[in-house]
């Protein structure tokens, strides 16, 4: 069920590996820097489906985390509710550790593998404001418009249209993690 979406991780991976090795004094992500596991984002079904999957066999994480998971939804449901601007705002992710290192590296979603490289989406490019990139200069970006539509494919095609089409924050997953499992899991 999740074999395309970890090709698709694998291409993400490969591609971010690619730009680190183009670019090493520009790319700064490290283990613990943490900049990107406060923004606002929220994910595909299919990456939730794919995290819960991989948190409900993670009984420690489940229960150190949860109520950060509560203090992040509630966060999350306040900044919807208002004119904030999301790409400015801040809510520490769930799975975040108290060393600032994730508990769910290897499940992480697409925006949180590909947040240190310079993406583009809609034409416009975006940048981590730790990276080193100058946003003055071009550079290769990667492009998360095919990536968001493999995500939202898949999504469909594991729970149809009316959930499919829907994206979740990261907390939620861990709130209702019966939903997202898929069954028979």
């Amino acid at each position: 069920m999740f074999a395309r979406l970890n090709e698709l991780y694998q291409f993400v991976d490969n591609t971010v590996e690619e730009i680190k090795n183009q670019f090493p004094e520009q790319v700064h992500c490290t283990p613990g820097c943490a900049d990107c596991c406060n923004a606002v984002f929220d994910i595909s079904f299919i990456e939730a489906a794919y995290l819960a999957q991989f948190i409900s066999h993670q009984q420690e994480i489940q229960k150190s985390q949860q109520e950060r998971a509560q203090t992040a939804a509630v966060a999350f449901e306040k900044l919807l509710k208002t004119d904030a601007d999301l790409a400015i705002e801040r809510i520490r992710c769930p799975l975040l550790g108290e060393n600032d290192l994730c508990l769910g590296h290897e499940a992480r979603p697409i925006n949180c593998r590909t947040y240190g490289t310079p993406t583009s989406i809609a034409g416009k490019a975006h940048v981590c404001g730790v990276s080193g990139f100058d946003n003055k200069k071009k550079y290769p970006t990667i492009d998360l418009q095919p990536l968001q539509k493999s995500l939202y494919d898949y999504s469909v095609e594991l729970v149809g249209e009316e959930f499919g089409n829907r994206r979740f924050p990261i907390a939620w997953v861990f709130l209702k993690l019966d939903f997202f499992l898929p069954p028979g899991t």
